[in-house]
């Protein structure tokens, strides 16, 4: 690495840290209602169905996916 290097990277850094970057005010409330044991069940379910279920029927029948037929 010559000398002039580090002069070169300082100098393309710091024009970049002297940009302003917008921000967004973002604010939240406490919730109007709390969440129940049946909801919160219900919501967790309805992920593992969704989600998990077709996931491990693929992994679980990737043997006949390998085959040639």
């Amino acid at each position: 690495m010559s000398v002039l290097t580090p002069l070169l990277l300082r100098s393309l850094t710091g024009s970049a840290r002297r940009l302003m970057v917008p921000r967004a005010q973002v604010h939240s409330k406490p919730p109007r209602e709390q969440l129940g044991v049946l909801d919160i069940t219900i919501g967790l379910t309805s992920c593992f169905v969704c989600c998990l279920l077709p996931a491990g029927w693929v992994l679980s029948h990737l043997e006949s996916y390998k085959k040639r037929e």
